[in-house]
This record gives C-alpha cells, sequence and structure tokens, in this order.
C-alpha cells in the first residue's frame, strides 16, 4: 500500500470528551447570557411603558408637564452660533427620512452577504417603527411648541418625537444584533457608547431647535425601547422554534 493511499485512508479525529464538554458550557454560558440580556430587556420594556403610559395620560388630559417649558427655556439660554449647526445636523440625519434609506441600503448589504436574519430585523424594526409613529402621532395629536431659530416646524403631530422614536428603533436595535457577532468586551462597549451618544444627540437636538417638548422625546425614547424589546422577543422565540425543528 502507498504512502498516497496510506494517507487517505485515515480516519477525521472525532473531538475528545473534554472537547465536548468545553463546547457544551460555552452554549450554555451563552444561553444564559442571551437569557439573563432579555429578561433585562423585558425590565427596561416594562419601566419605558409605565413612563410612556404616564406622559399619554398627561398629554390626554392637557396637562403639559412641568419639565417641557422649564427644560426647553433652560436649554434654549445655553444655545451657541457654535451649537447650532451641529443640532442642525443632527436633527437632518438623525430623522426617519435619512435613517430609513440607510436602514435599507444595509438590510440590503447583509442580505448579499448571506445574513438573512439581520437583514429581516433591520426591516421589521423600520416597518414596525415607522407604523407606531404614524398611530402614536395621530392618536395623541399634541401640537408642537414654537420652533427657535425660524427652524421650519413640522406638520405631524409634536407626541411622541419621530426622531426620537425611530433613532432609539433603528439605532438600538443595530447595536443589540450586532452585539450577538462582536466577541470582544471593549468593541462592544464601544458600540453602545457610540449609539447612545448618537440616540441622546439626535433627541436633544430637537428640543434645542424648538420642534418638540422634551416629554416627546422621553416619550420616543420609551416606545422605543418597547418595540426593540418586543422584536428582540419575537427573534428568540422564532429562534427556539427553529432549533427544536432541527433537533427534531
Amino acid at each position: 500500500m502507498t504512502m498516497r493511499s496510506r494517507a487517505s485512508t485515515v480516519m477525521p479525529r472525532r473531538p475528545c470528551a473534554m472537547e465536548l464538554m468545553t463546547q457544551t458550557n460555552t452554549s450554555v454560558e451563552s444561553q444564559r447570557l442571551l437569557t439573563a440580556t432579555l429578561i433585562a430587556g423585558l425590565i427596561a420594556a416594562a419601566t419605558a411603558l409605565l413612563l410612556f403610559s404616564w406622559l399619554g395620560r398627561e398629554i390626554v388630559a392637557g396637562v403639559t408637564p412641568a419639565v417641557d417649558e422649564g427644560f426647553r427655556q433652560m436649554i434654549h439660554s445655553h444655545a451657541s452660533p457654535r451649537i447650532t449647526p451641529i443640532m442642525v445636523a443632527a436633527s437632518l440625519y438623525g430623522g426617519p427620512s435619512w435613517l430609513v434609506p440607510f436602514g435599507l441600503c444595509l438590510a440590503l448589504a447583509f442580505l448579499i452577504h448571506g445574513w438573512h436574519r439581520g437583514a429581516l430585523l433591520v426591516v421589521i424594526t423600520l416597518a414596525g417603527a415607522g407604523l407606531l409613529n404614524v398611530l402614536l402621532k395621530q392618536s395623541f395629536a399634541r401640537i408642537r411648541p414654537a420652533p427657535f431659530f425660524d427652524y421650519p416646524l413640522p406638520s405631524s403631530a409634536s407626541f411622541p418625537s419621530g426622531h426620537a422614536f425611530f433613532a432609539a428603533s433603528f439605532l438600538g436595535g443595530l447595536a443589540v444584533l450586532l452585539t450577538s457577532r462582536i466577541r470582544s468586551l471593549a468593541i462592544k462597549i464601544g458600540l453602545w457608547l457610540l449609539v447612545l451618544a448618537l440616540i441622546l444627540l439626535i433627541g436633544f437636538s430637537r428640543v434645542y431647535l424648538g420642534v418638540h417638548y422634551p416629554s416627546d422625546v422621553f416619550a420616543g425614547y420609551a416606545a422605543a425601547v418597547v418595540w426593540v424589546t418586543a422584536v428582540a422577543l419575537g427573534d428568540r422565540i422564532a429562534g427556539r422554534r427553529k432549533h427544536r425543528r432541527r433537533s427534531a
């Protein structure tokens, strides 16, 4: 028998018991981490829902939360010619008119690279945010405050802030999606810090420019937390069902 024929008959090495145990432990730890993250998300969603409900009742009752006008005037008193262009840019590029096309392009890129789950979740997040934003605005029909700096006042209702809702839904959902594929803790932390900074900047810009009350922005954030958690929970349930079908 030649050396080539001997080499061809060599059986592939099977993983030993220690390797299988290590893989099992890693899988269990990942499942526990995902479960803990999901529980934390549900708690955050419940808290956000309570906040949104309280703000919504105040708006329906025709009561303007005390913090609204005080915060608006305080922020406006610190306005600066250097800061205003930054706020205008944040408001422009952080709105649905820019985030939706960017998100769809990103979903297409995910699809081309074979990440179908990521593409689907981005589309679902954007579509749901758009539908909820319209329904909530029409339901509460809050009149917008007088804008600052002669900034054009949008024709839509004020509550909740669509910019805050879309930014927190899209960027937050994207961060949740990417975090599961990133191993480095430092990169995960950096990603979340960047996302949170952008979300806060976009929401703050709407109050700075005077086209929203602070409560509109808080409500937008709260609605986004509930929506992103719902999408994550749905994805989690679908993933478990798919895993069970494969195991059966």
